[in-house]
């Protein structure tokens, strides 16, 4: 029996440091609309949807900083998105900014993601774990990428979440450049990868042509879907945001690796596509059978070796 489902990838354009909160839920909302017209049923909304990405600066006000971050999910703010989210009957990937106090009364900060079903409920979290950039200060930076000074790595692992007729999972930017993240989703039976994503256009510390960032972009997206059979579904923050260009290309990848639908602008945008999640199976039952294929425990022949093996004469 197919399953079918219709997701968009819901791009945000520049979101500068004055836009406030609630112009931004304004705008998903708009673009929520927009994919459920041309038959939506679940929309990806990028990393860090809410605010401007505040890492490319230094912020030594501790209260200025707070501001960025959610401390509850539905907040005042985000409430009409989970409103339109039950109205329609479409469900949602957020990323945002968390904190929150722990039972020590230690304040905690993550890069976060949620994952929302088609009745308005909050059905699964996810925490950035592969966090990239720098922890303090670097004034050689032409800007800041300080992810690992204002958030902790995630600690809830790579769940997937059994709803909206699938097996959903969740990752966030960095984490798509590294096959542990896919493999791990894979190795529960995903069906959709959705991840949001803030990356410049430029690196700001190493010479990489913004075709090349574009390729290494696609192709661990391509890459990762293909290798565990899943669809995945990659949406940006992009265009010209705090003098920073941010990288567009929002995609939506089916299990072959083939990009099926291409953002075209670095503004706020939609593309959609009908997913066939069981379109993933044969290439999970067959070449990439991990119960079959998958030697793990001939790895060890590598991994083992920890001096240097010299190249032949």
């Amino acid at each position: 029996m197919t399953r079918l489902i219709t997701v968009a990838a819901a791009q945000l354009g520049p979101i500068e440091r004055e836009e406030s909160k609630t112009s931004v839920v304004k705008r998903m909302t708009d673009m929520m609309r927009h994919a459920h017209s041309r038959g939506a049923r679940l929309v990806v909304f990028p990393e860090m949807a809410l605010t401007t990405f505040f890492p490319r600066w230094y912020i030594e006000d501790e209260a200025e900083l707070d501001a960025f971050y959610e401390t509850e999910m539905p907040s005042n703010e985000t409430q009409p998105l989970f409103d339109l989210s039950k109205q329609l009957g479409v469900g949602f990937y957020l990323g945002y900014s968390e904190m929150f106090f722990d039972d020590t009364g230690k304040k905690r900060r993550f890069n976060t993601a949620i994952l929302v079903n088609q009745q308005a409920e909050i059905v699964g979290k996810y925490r950035k774990v592969h966090l990239p950039g720098h922890a303090t200060y670097e004034p050689e930076r032409e800007w800041q990428h300080l992810e690992k000074g204002y958030f902790e790595v995630g600690d809830l692992g790579f769940p997937v979440f059994r709803t909206m007729g699938g097996v959903m999972g969740m990752c966030l930017c960095n984490d798509r450049r590294w096959p542990e993240t896919w493999r791990v989703m894979g190795m529960q039976d995903v069906d959709i990868v959705m991840l949001g994503y803030n990356t410049p256009v430029y690196n700001s510390i190493a010479p990489e042509s913004p075709h090349l960032r574009m390729f290494h972009n696609h192709i661990s997206m391509q890459a990762g879907a293909y290798q565990n059979g899943t669809w995945a579904v990659g949406t940006a923050k992009a265009g010209m945001e705090g003098g920073v260009d941010m990288m567009a290309g929002s995609c939506i990848i089916a299990p072959t690796g083939e990009i099926v639908a291409l953002a075209t602008t670095s503004e706020d945008e939609v593309i959609v596509a009908e997913c066939d999640l069981d379109k993933g199976r044969y290439i999970r039952d067959t070449v990439f059978n991990f119960a079959q294929h998958r030697r793990i425990e001939n790895y060890g022949v590598i991994t083992e070796r920890t001096e240097a093996i010299a190249p032949p004469e």
